[in-house]
């Protein structure tokens, strides 16, 4: 089959805008706490809405694809999201803002489940994993982007005209108390332009292997009593409630213990962790040509935890650098993870893996809880929490056993010389 690479284009654009409008949660939270006048518990109800909306849309949206193909779900996924922004952007209050977001989040978990199968057959099957880490990294180039064109934006609406007509437009549009709500009035622009690209586009067909397939409700079934398909299920559930954890709270974290800005300091560590894991997530591709995958999982989790510690309890200059440490520790995790879990079970692929996205839930439920902990006992009280999930995430490393292990090539100056 020829490859098309305008699909291959627009699947990259589609990753970076899922993660631009996904990422982009955590540097908000302090102004909407701010704006709605919200405890911790209750503004983490938002990043709730939207990842449980994963949880819901996830197994669904594969059922779907395989009825009315991709083009026509990655269509009505923009519209989705397109329509959340907009009722934000018209009418900002709390309750608006957690059904927007869990509207915004139905559209991405729609987008994720569209697009890796659309390229493994637009790039081509032999190109497929190169593909995919390339996805990755912009995926991550977008979640630093999002945080800083935020802090532009926060920075620049009270300027007004002085400022360019795309920002003086968002300002007359934007409330003065909730500048943030800007953020909206771009995502809804986005939306509704990736709707009209991909609807001109012509898409390929993808015909979906029987392992790569969604299978019957029986096969689910089967496949949630099975002990190592769950355990798998909760490290992708560990790990994305880490990365959501650290992501949503350390703006807010920054501004309460250390007294710095949200708006610039906050929005720029979010941006760096994001940053750092991209620039992880290189790292990791090199050590896993020459070391097992197990084997990284341990150092880099262990890493994270190490660096969690000094961001928790050292200097307000030591945290800025700590916490986005984290990030690039953590760059590794949900790859390994997911291909230690694929790799552990010979058949169902395709049902486990939409098991495997539900686990993305994790980011709903750990912020709410470290939230929840935060109003009670104090924030930091409540990032501990993260401890436990690093752990689990280590754990994985000595307890996986997979059928089939990542490939490796042996250094020159690590062969062993034969005897004599």
């Amino acid at each position: 089959m020829k490859r098309n690479y305008f699909i291959v284009g627009l699947i990259m654009l589609i990753f970076f805008i899922i993660s631009f409008l996904t990422n982009i949660i955590g540097p908000l939270i302090p102004d909407i706490i701010k704006g709605f006048n919200l405890s911790l518990t209750l503004v983490a109800v938002l990043p709730l809405a939207f990842f449980i909306a994963y949880g819901v849309m996830s197994i669904p949206a594969g059922i779907l694809i395989e009825k009315y193909g991709e083009k026509k779900i990655i269509v009505a996924a923009f519209i989705l999201a397109f329509l959340g922004a907009l009722m934000l952007s018209l009418t900002p209050n709390y309750l608006t803002a957690a059904a927007s977001l869990f509207l915004i989040g139905c559209g991405m978990a729609m987008l994720q489940v569209a697009i890796n199968p659309l390229l493994r057959v637009a790039g081509g099957e032999e190109h497929f994993a190169f593909n995919s880490v390339m996805a990755q990294l912009i995926f991550g180039l977008a979640s630093f982007v999002s945080p800083l064109v935020y802090s532009y934006l926060a920075l620049n609406l009270k300027a007004g005209d002085s400022a360019g007509p795309f920002v003086s437009v968002l300002s007359a549009l934007t409330p003065p108390e909730l500048p943030w709500i800007a953020m909206y009035w771009v995502f809804a622009l986005i939306c509704v332009a990736m709707a009209l690209i991909v609807f001109i586009s012509r898409f390929p067909k993808v015909e979906l292997s029987k392992e790569e397939s969604s299978g019957s409700l029986k096969i689910y079934l089967t496949l949630l009593k099975n002990r190592t398909a769950i355990l798998f299920f909760l490290g992708i559930f560990c790990y994305v409630g880490t990365e959501q954890g650290i992501a949503n709270w350390v703006s807010q974290y920054l501004s309460v213990y250390h007294g710095y800005d949200p708006q610039t300091t906050g929005a720029q560590t979010v941006a760096y962790f994001w940053g750092l894991m991209t620039a992880g997530g290189v790292v990791g591709l090199l050590l896993l040509k020459i070391m097992d995958s197990r084997k990284v999982l341990i150092g880099f989790a262990a890493l994270s935890i190490v660096s969690l510690t000094i961001a928790l309890f050292s200097s307000p200059a030591a945290a800025l650098i700590a916490f986005p440490m984290v990030g690039f520790f953590a760059s590794v995790m949900y790859p390994i993870i997911f291909s230690l879990a694929l790799n552990s079970l010979k058949e169902h692929h395709g049902s486990y893996s939409g098991i495997l996205l539900t686990g993305i839930i994790g980011g709903a439920v750990m912020p709410i809880t470290i939230g929840w902990i935060g109003d009670r006992w104090g924030l930091q009280t409540g990032m501990l929490l993260i401890y436990i999930t690093l752990a689990y995430i280590l754990s994985i490393g000595f307890w996986a056993r997979p059928f089939i292990t990542n490939k490796t090539v042996q250094l020159p100056f690590f062969k062993r010389k034969n005897p004599a």
